[in-house]
């Protein structure tokens, strides 16, 4: 095996070299090591692809579309994803000018946060939240603001806003960072709370990157997109992921004003080309013929939080009933004296469970742990009775 020559150990990125990996993903890769260890760590959902969707994928590649697409990826499927949008979602995009197919939702990110971003501009990112967002932005040259937003039930007041813009500068305040249906939290914002929000940007200069991955996956009530509030100064970001469980398609998009699109695709240009086509065939099928996919993966996963909240709040164990997404944010009983990794490694070896340490998603993450409910019933709640053995040794 080839070693880095001792000549070149220095010749690093500077920024990047410091940095550690997702922690999210080392938990999940350190305990999945552990045996018998239930997982509960990644938010990978326990669904397989739906069939009409596979063979889509496959049909391209028997009819030979092997060669590159757009840029932007094929002009067919972002006609589906603006007619997706219009239809869930009653937004207007134009397919055209104002959409590009990505590599998951986490290209999408970086090419959003690389299209605003200039060396010392400042992000603002309430946390706890999905925490790739503060790499990014260091890599990029930017200076991550975490808020801490458990005080108000995770969520970013319009007064709290102003107050963080204010206190860095409104002239180096670049952009927000806003993930609803939120991971960790479940937390889903209300129409007066955006409006809030929009509030305090319509007068900025600055933009909302809007993460809604977890759009399809919201009880009780429908998916309201900040991009319908601000649809000029928002950057939406989805993809098919969650929805339709294709994680490892990697497919995921930026819908916005095409100024900013038209700069956001430089950098999705350079970076990758193009995406893969049996992956944009597969998601042209999802979005026009799989609109009602994610239904019964909803149903199933609502069953899974109720049972997973009720048990947790029964073991002591303060968690608030999640809005979106699939994971429960808990609170760890400050009685037992456990930071957040260590709650979760304990929790592992001693309980053969796997959760992810609430700091993983940032400052305000600690002093709480997460439970991704992707996984099966029958994992859960197993899950819960080695939880609740736990507990009482505690």
């Amino acid at each position: 095996m080839p070693e880095l020559d001792s000549s070149v150990k220095n010749v690093v990125n500077e920024t990047l070299a410091p940095m550690g990996r997702s922690q999210i993903r080392e938990f999940a890769e350190k305990f999945a090591k552990i045996p018998g260890l239930i997982k509960l760590t990644l938010g990978e959902p326990n669904f397989n692809v739906p069939e009409h969707v596979k063979e889509a994928a496959i049909e391209s590649i028997k009819e030979n579309e092997s060669h590159y697409s757009d840029q932007k990826g094929f002009l067919s499927l972002r006609e589906a994803v603006s007619g997706y949008l219009k239809k869930q979602f009653d937004l207007q995009y134009d397919p055209e000018a104002e959409i590009i197919i990505t590599i998951g939702a986490t290209e999408a990110i970086f090419d959003s946060l690389a299209a605003i971003i200039n060396p010392g501009d400042k992000v603002i990112i309430p946390t706890p939240t999905f925490a790739l967002y503060i790499p990014i932005v260091k890599v990029l040259g930017g200076i991550p603001v975490q808020v801490d937003t458990t005080p108000d039930g995770f969520r970013m007041t319009g007064k709290h806003l102003e107050e963080v813009i204010q206190q860095e500068g409104p002239d180096k305040v670049k952009a927000m960072m806003l993930n609803f249906p939120g991971n960790p939290t479940g937390f889903v914002y209300s129409k007066d709370e955006l409006q809030e929000i929009v509030d305090v940007v319509k007068d900025k200069n600055m933009f909302v990157i809007s993460d809604e991955i977890y759009a399809e996956l919201t009880y009780g009530h429908k998916h309201l997109s900040l991009a319908k509030l601000m649809p000029g100064k928002t950057v939406l970001i989805n993809g098919l992921s969650k929805s339709h469980a294709m994680t490892g398609y990697r497919i995921g998009y930026i819908a916005g004003p095409k100024d900013f699109v038209e700069q956001a695709n430089k950098m999705h240009a350079f970076a990758v080309t193009a995406p893969s086509n049996p992956a944009q065939f597969a998601a042209q099928e999802a979005l026009t013929n799989g609109i009602d996919d994610p239904i019964e993966m909803r149903k199933l996963y609502q069953e899974r939080r109720d049972y997973l909240v009720d048990q947790l709040n029964d073991m002591g164990y303060k968690t608030a009933l999640p809005e979106g997404a699939f994971y429960t944010f808990s609170e760890i009983p400050a009685k037992y004296g456990l930071s957040s990794v260590e709650f979760a490694n304990k929790l592992a070896e001693e309980g053969l469970v796997g959760v992810t340490p609430g700091v993983a998603f940032g400052k305000g993450g600690e002093g709480h742990f997460r439970i991704s409910y992707a996984a099966s019933m029958e994992d859960i709640q197993e899950a819960m009775k080695r939880l609740r053995k736990f507990t009482e040794s505690l």
